[in-house]
């Protein structure tokens, strides 16, 4: 079998190849983070808030692994799709091998330095006593399998790069049906608890891979032989993208530890609230954080191809379809925040924060959708230095000043100063990605 037929995006309604690309890598995207959710809405039935608050920390550190997995599928979206615009096929192919070797290699030092540094990293996001030693458990089976994630989600972004949206699709629905069905015979049934919901996901992402790879090597056939002579060339090209979008999505899970620090210092019932929401936000709004890697391949193979005037259109028509998304999203999720709040167990402080952010702080989605949308056109139109400090200047002068002055009026008061920070540079950087798909043709 060959592969897919290259430059599919360079034809047809950009708004409509937006909307399928942005719909099936969702879905997918929403099942990675749907693998937390899940554990945690179990984990919450046992009715421990100290566990609870335990796994909110160690979604923390784990969303600094996902973050670079996810820059690194955007710089193999870009590499690899700019390739197949410009019909070099062949390269493109040894393009695919080559990153997932090196991506196999990241997740390895990723892994063995996270073990490494648990307990001050842990100490610095604010775990204190029996939460402290909760997390570390949990990560200390988890963590090995950092790997495998990285390989998984590398799959799934090769599958988009040639347009095989519902198969890229697939491999995530996959991981997260698993984690749906066995997370209540470990938790429960076997009485493993939270050592149960490690275990769980350690065994999710052995899915994760096993369905990628046979898309992306059986099915495909996207995979040539290593080839010495090109891997470092290869590497080189790869990380001239995926470099500073690993740097610049790092910048996310950063603010999310100053939040996570800051909400600490209010109780274990805060931290459980901040957790549930750090959960429920990737899949509410699954749509806008796959827009990134969603809209890349096309930003990516119009450019290969200089279509300019389709690269303008791309990035409309993903403002548009952002601002669809995040309206729905808030409107259900303001319907919904009573049976949310009583399907986590939650009360207190975490039963307010949870509300808060239904009522009111969804909103501040309409500009990190804005980030999302501008960061993809920065990244697959030979501007990633932008993303990075965009990203950057979010999570720094975004929100460490917003936050700590929010901390004063209890937790709510730290999301809305994020939320504040969030509502300027979203603004900044769709307004400089406009400027720069502006200049494309000259």
């Amino acid at each position: 079998m060959t592969l897919a037929p290259p430059a599919r995006f360079v034809t047809g309604s950009p708004l409509r190849h937006v909307v399928v690309m942005a719909g099936t890598g969702a879905i997918g995207l929403v099942a990675v983070f749907a693998v937390d959710l899940i554990n945690l809405f179990y984990i919450s039935l046992l009715g421990e808030q100290a566990i609870a608050a335990a796994v909110g920390f160690a979604g923390v550190v784990g969303f600094f692994h996902t973050s670079v997995c996810i820059g690194l599928m955007i710089g193999m979206t870009a590499t690899v799709s700019r390739k197949l615009g410009s019909g070099q096929r062949a390269q493109a192919r040894r393009m695919a091998s080559h990153s997932l070797l090196l991506v196999a290699g990241i997740g390895v030092v990723l892994s063995l330095a996270t073990l490494a540094l648990l307990e001050p990293l842990l100490a610095g996001l604010g775990a204190r006593g029996e939460v402290a030693l909760l997390a570390q458990r949990y990560l200390t089976v988890t963590l090995p399998s950092v790997p495998l994630l990285a390989l998984g989600m590398a799959t799934s972004a090769l599958l988009r790069s040639v347009g095989a949206a519902q198969r890229a699709m697939v491999v995530t629905l996959g991981a997260a049906a698993v984690t749906a069905l066995l997370d209540p015979l470990f938790i429960f049934y076997f009485g493993m608890g939270l050592d149960g919901a490690a275990v769980v996901s350690v065994l999710s992402r052995t899915v994760l891979v096993t369905i990628g790879l046979h898309g992306t090597w059986r099915v495909h056939r996207m995979l040539a032989p290593i080839e010495r002579a090109h891997f470092w060339a290869d590497a080189r090209a790869l990380s001239a993208v995926a470099g500073p979008a690993v740097m610049s999505n790092l910048a996310t899970p950063v603010g999310a530890a100053f939040v996570t620090h800051s909400v600490a210092q209010f109780g274990a019932s805060a931290v459980a609230g901040q957790a549930t929401v750090d959960r429920l936000t990737p899949v509410a709004f699954g749509l806008i954080y796959a827009l990134s890697g969603a809209v890349g391949p096309i930003l990516a193979q119009n450019l290969g191809a200089k279509r300019y005037d389709r690269v303008q259109e791309t990035l409309r028509a993903s403002l548009v379809f952002m601002v669809a998304a995040v309206a729905i999203a808030w409107l259900l999720l303001a319907l919904l925040q009573g049976p949310l709040i009583r399907a986590f167990s939650l009360d207190g402080q975490a039963a307010l924060l949870l509300q808060a952010f239904c009522s009111w702080l969804a909103a501040s989605f309409f500009f990190a959708g804005a980030l999302f949308v501008a960061n993809a056109a920065f990244n697959n139109l030979g501007r990633p230095l932008w993303s990075t400090g965009f990203n950057w200047a979010r999570a720094t002068l975004g929100t460490i000043p917003l936050a700590w002055w929010g901390a004063h009026y209890g937790p709510v008061g730290v999301l809305a100063g994020q939320a504040l920070g969030t509502a300027v540079f979203g603004t900044l950087a769709m307004w400089m990605a406009f400027r720069l798909t502006a200049t494309l043709g000259k």
